[in-house]
């Protein structure tokens, strides 16, 4: 089995704060959505008293406390989540374009599945122009 490499960037990524390794994976949506999760896991499992801390003491203050045990599983089970839902969005990119099975117009450069209506490849951003509305795209840019 080989290890994906970008899969391991962007684990790493996960794991330093959830979202920002599908930033890096650019599935902007699913970052945004483990981004919001990680706040909202947070902010109901925090208790109040890490509030108070935090208003008198500021941001700083919050290293020196000690978290209840259900707080720490919880903010760690989203980023594990996030961690593996990266890497397996990762592999998930890599694997093979099925663009020739359905005969959809594939990037020259990627092969990946290409959408008619942009003027680059979403996949890699390979500028291309389309020659008419035919589904073809002049190659030899």
């Amino acid at each position: 089995m080989s290890v994906n490499r970008r899969g391991l960037i962007a684990s790493a990524l996960a794991f330093v704060y959830p979202g920002l390794g599908h930033a890096y994976l650019r599935t902007w949506a699913r970052a945004f959505a483990w981004f919001a999760l990680a706040i909202v896991t947070a902010a109901l499992l925090l208790p109040d008293s890490a509030y108070q801390v935090a208003q008198q003491g500021g941001v700083m203050a919050l290293v020196d406390y000690e978290f209840p045990l259900y707080v720490t599983v919880g903010v760690l089970a989203v980023r594990l989540a996030t961690m593996v839902d990266a890497y397996r969005v990762a592999v998930q990119q890599s694997m093979p374009s099925t663009a020739d099975a359905t005969e959809e117009p594939a990037c020259p450069v990627c092969g990946r599945a290409l959408d008619t209506e942009l003027d680059f490849c979403p996949w890699c951003t390979t500028e291309l122009e389309w020659v008419d509305d035919a589904d073809q795209y002049d190659s030899t840019r």
